[in-house]
Order: C-alpha cells, then structure tokens, then sequence
C-alpha cells in the first residue's frame, strides 16, 4: 500500500496546478473554473467531454493545457468517414525487413483532442473504449500502450444535430467529467479579442512543468486519504441514482471510482491531504449528471439530471466531521 501523501506533497500539487492554470489563462480569459477542472481531470487521469457551441474556446484549451505540459498533442478531426485504424493505428507490411510494423495511430498522444466526436460513426466511436479505460489498444491481437500521462478531450456542438451520432452509454460513463465553457464576460471577452488581434495564440506558451511532473501528480492524487466514510458517502449517492423513477441508467460503479478520483484531485489542489464531503459535492455535478439518462416521460415534464443530482445531495445525510476526517 502507498505511503499517503504528505503536507509537503500536496502543497507541491497545488502550485503545479495553479501554475498550470495561470499559463492557460494567458490565453483562455475568464475560464478559471473550467481550466480547473480540466487540469484536476488530467491529474485525476480522466477524460473531458465539453458540450458547447463553436467559438468559446474549446479547442484552445485543450491546445494550451499540451502547451502547458509540456506533452504532445495529437487531434483527432471526427467525421463520418474517419476509420477505427485512423485512431488506433494499423500495422503495415514493411517489404525491406520482411515484417509488420506498427503504424501509430493519432490517439498515440498526451492530450487528444476529439474534435466533434458526435461526428464519427459509431464503429469508430467504439475504437476510444479501449485506450480511454485501459490506455492501450489493440491491433490484430498485439497491444500497444499510450504515452503518458493521457487525457481526451472531446468536443461535442450541443445545437447542430446533422450529421451526428449519440454518444453510446458506454462511450459517455468513459469521461470522468462532462462541462460547458460559456461565454466570457464583457471584460474578458475585450481582452480575448485584444490578444488575439495582437497576434497572440497557443503557440506563445511555453511549458511550465514537465510531462514527469504531471505523472508525479497523478501518482499523488492516489495517495490523498480516502476515509471509509467519505468513499460510504460517495457510494450512496452513486446509488441513490439507480432508484431513480425517472431515470433508465443511473450513475454505473466506475462514475464512484472517477467521483472519487476527482475528489482526491480536488483537495490536493486545495492544499489538502485528505477528502472532504465537500470536495465530493464540489465534483459530482460534473463527474455524474452526464451519466444520468432520463426516461422521454421525465424529459417531457421538464426534468433535468442536474436537478436530480441536486436532490440526492440534498437528502444523502452527510458524514459528521470526525468520521468524514479520520
């Protein structure tokens, strides 16, 4: 078992992590909250799916986080005649060694951008299973593992619909977190629109920490102590979902595992060596109403799953502070 995480270590996360977040903002104005969360989902080793419409930042981020890490990013355009083999790779017969060789595919990155993923058929969809659980792929039967640290972005526009296919169940419960950008407000917006008419962009970054700082932060997150009352806390509520009457899927077992993950994340970021109940109620509108797919009669009745998130935070009884702490 890992030695928990010390006074000192979490204060190491914190700055990193506000080190990386004051970089992207150099860019990305207005968005602390969001950068935030990216960052804690890449910590957490988790995926983000950002549901919004064009031009409020979405592929920048994902660019400037790359930037920020000093890692590779690779993009992913999701369109309809985008192959399972265009992602994963495929292996090809090299005539002057008299064997296969394994082409990389374009998943074979530290940030992947899936741009549009809602675009790219459903066979294709269904080759980012595989390397979002496990970080590997398979190839005719030989597995390759990614680079890391790994972390998918994918974008998705929630108001075009042609063209585009639903994100299987199993594809979405794949994202730890699901989040929108928005708009930025009037004075951020005015200096959005001043850096870029001075020609500023994402190639201006620079990394501030190294990719083995990243893996050092993931290694950390696990060590944040986890009572057995917080990870009772989390399970209740992740329960309490699946006895929904207007749901028909509620939160599945690895939406606790990723809850619990980003909480870790969240109050290591906080300068914390252990989880609050608060941490979890900080993340799990993020980490589960995406995962909570309503019945079409609760739709139709003006029912929302971060209302019904709302709800059970509300009655699950919280653990007291000794029990929560210890």
């Amino acid at each position: 078992m890992e030695e928990s995480a010390s006074a000192q270590d979490v204060s190491w996360f914190a700055e990193q992590c506000d080190r990386i977040v004051r970089n992207i903002e150099r860019l990305i104005r207005g968005k602390t909250d969001v950068v935030r969360l990216a960052v804690l989902c890449l910590a957490a080793e988790g995926h983000v799916l950002v549901d919004d419409v064009p031009g409020v930042g979405k592929t920048s981020i994902a660019k400037a986080l790359a930037s920020s890490i000093e890692g590779s990013m690779r993009r992913i355009q999701c369109t309809p005649d985008l192959l399972p083999t265009d992602i994963t790779g495929v292996q090809i017969w090299n005539q002057d060694t008299r064997n296969f060789e394994f082409q990389p595919g374009a998943i074979f990155g530290n940030v992947v951008l899936a741009d549009e993923v809602n675009r790219a058929s459903p066979k294709t969809q269904s080759a980012l299973l595989e390397v979002m659980e496990e970080r590997q792929v398979t190839v005719e039967g030989t597995t390759f593992a990614v680079p890391r640290p790994f972390l998918v972005i994918a974008t998705q526009n929630p108001v075009e619909h042609g063209g585009t296919y639903d994100l299987p169940e199993a594809q979405i419960d794949r994202f730890m977190m699901k989040m929108s950008v928005g708009y930025p407000d009037h004075a951020a917006e005015v200096e959005i629109v001043a850096n870029r008419s001075a020609g500023q962009s994402v190639l201006d970054l620079q990394p501030v920490v190294s990719s083995a700082d990243v893996l050092r932060m993931t290694s950390l997150v696990r060590r944040v102590h986890l009572t057995p009352a917080v990870v009772d806390y989390i399970v209740t509520i992740t329960a309490a979902t699946r006895r929904l009457a207007e749901l028909r899927l509620g939160a599945s077992p690895r939406a606790g595992i990723a809850l619990a993950a980003a909480a870790q994340a969240h109050a290591a970021a906080d300068g914390r060596t252990f989880v609050t109940p608060d941490d979890v109620k900080a993340l799990a509108p993020f980490v589960l109403a995406h995962r909570l797919l309503l019945r079409p009669e609760a739709e139709l009745n003006g029912v929302t799953a971060a209302g019904l998130l709302d709800s059970i935070l509300a009655s699950v009884p919280v653990p007291g502070r000794e029990r929560a702490y210890r």
